[in-house]
Order: C-alpha cells, then sequence, then structure tokens
C-alpha cells in the first residue's frame, strides 16, 4: 500500500532515510524507523524535519556501530563519538543535511518493536521500515511530550479499529512503571475513550 497525502516538502526526509536505511542494511544491522517518518505511515502525515530511528545495538558493543555510523554520515555536534558512546545516541546528518538522531536500543521491548516492524510503500521505489502503530503508540506515549500526545491522538483516530491494546499496555506499562511515570498510561485511556466515543 502507497501512504497518499504526504507532504512533497517532506520527501528530502524521506530520500535521507532511505539512504540510511540502504548502508545500515550493507552494514548488516537489525533497526527500524520511528517518530515522523512513521508517523507519515500510521498518524495524520505532517511535516516532519529530521529522521528518528531504533539501531539495535547490545550494551557494551557500542564502539563498532557508533564509528561505522560516524564513518558514513556527517556528525552534527562537537564530540559526537564521545556523546553516542556516553548517550547511546549518534546525532549525524546527510550529505543534504537532513539531522538523522540513532538511538542504540537494547531494551528486550525494543528488540521485539524492531522484530514487529514492516515495509511499507511511501512511494514509487520509496519502501522503508517503520515500527508498528502500536509500538508508534508506545514509544509516543512513554516519551509524553506536548506533540507527541498529538501525535497519538492522530494515530488512534487512524487506526483505532485495527489497534492491538493488550499489546500496547503490556509493554507501555512496565516501561512507565522503570521511569515512574505511571500518570502517562492514563492519560493514554482518556484518550483512547475520547476517541472511542467520538464519531
Amino acid at each position: 500500500m502507497v501512504r497518499q497525502g504526504a507532504p512533497e516538502a517532506i520527501k528530502p526526509v524521506f530520500d535521507a532515510a532511505r539512504e540510511v536505511q540502504d548502508f545500515l542494511r550493507r552494514s548488516g544491522y537489525a533497526f527500524c524507523f520511528i517518530g515522523g517518518v512513521a508517523l507519515q505511515r500510521w498518524g495524520q502525515p505532517r511535516l516532519t524535519l529530521d529522521v528518528d530511528l531504533t539501531l539495535l545495538v547490545p550494551l557494551g558493543s557500542e564502539t563498532g556501530a557508533v564509528d561505522l555510523v560516524l564513518g558514513e554520515f556527517l556528525s552534527r555536534i562537537p564530540e559526537a563519538r564521545a556523546f553516542a558512546l556516553r548517550h547511546r545516541v549518534i546525532l549525524v546528518k546527510t550529505e543534504a543535511g537532513i539531522p538523522v538522531d540513532i538511538a542504540l536500543g537494547a531494551l528486550d521491548f525494543e528488540h521485539r518493536c524492531i522484530e514487529r516492524a514492516s515495509e511499507f510503500d511511501f512511494g514509487p521505489g520509496l519502501s522503508l521500515l517503520t515500527c508498528s502503530a502500536e509500538d508508534l503508540v508506545i514509544l509516543k506515549a512513554f516519551a509524553g511530550r506536548g506533540q507527541d500526545w498529538v501525535d497519538v491522538e492522530n494515530v488512534l483516530i487512524r487506526q483505532r479499529r485495527t489497534l492491538d491494546w493488550s499489546l500496547i499496555v503490556g509493554e507501555l506499562k512496565p516501561l512507565l512503571d522503570l521511569r515512574e511515570t505511571p500518570e502517562n498510561l492514563n492519560k493514554l485511556s482518556e484518550i483512547r475513550s475520547r476517541i472511542d466515543q467520538g464519531p
């Protein structure tokens, strides 16, 4: 299925995502796109200016992945290598200048998120591996910032009849308990109830 209605202005972001995807596949790493790229598939299309993805890298194996990525893409900050090793996030950009945030994933949830990811055709010759709708909701609800909740609502509106809520709650609750923010699950439930009662 080809996603219709994505803003034309997002094409450079899609091109950047494909560039990153091609590189990571050649390198043999497991990954999937999250954030704004995944939102184009599951939610209401909106302008996004960067590429976010999770790259599966076991704890203690960061150096190889960080050096590989920084050897291919331009860093966005000074001391990018030290920052990436400390925070497990690689901040780079493509030659076209599109920012790319690569989170190094190691949690069991992140393994499962990548296992559940699937290809989606955003246009001719543009197939990208994105997280599932459920995992996008989980990631957005876990982050819990203002725009994240707007994005959650948009995904729920478009996907409310197909979402696996037992999976969402089962994965999200332990993450929120770990961070001691159980109120995010309550907010998600409130949004779900409001949308379910709508037209």
